[in-house]
């Protein structure tokens, strides 16, 4: 099962967009999503500062701000 993660911020509104998008495409595909707050863990602010949200698939940046859905969906098949 591939874990998809979110990273971001709580007073993020493009944050929430990108994931209620990407939700259905992960639960279609068996993935697991998991959001991370990037603000409650010093290392992820420091990495990811204000570039969120950003996807992450398996450890490796999927994409950051915005996901094509097209594009995750054929990465959750591979």
């Amino acid at each position: 099962m591939k874990t998809v993660e979110l990273m971001v911020r709580s007073t993020c509104g493009s944050c929430e967009r990108v994931a209620a998008q990407i939700a259905p495409v992960v639960a279609e595909h068996g993935a697991q999503l998991v959001l991370r707050d990037v603000d409650a863990d010093p290392e992820l602010a420091a990495e990811y500062g204000d570039r969120v949200p950003v996807v992450v698939i398996d450890g490796e940046e999927f994409a950051c701000w915005e996901v094509d859905n097209d594009d995750l969906a054929a990465e959750l098949s591979a």
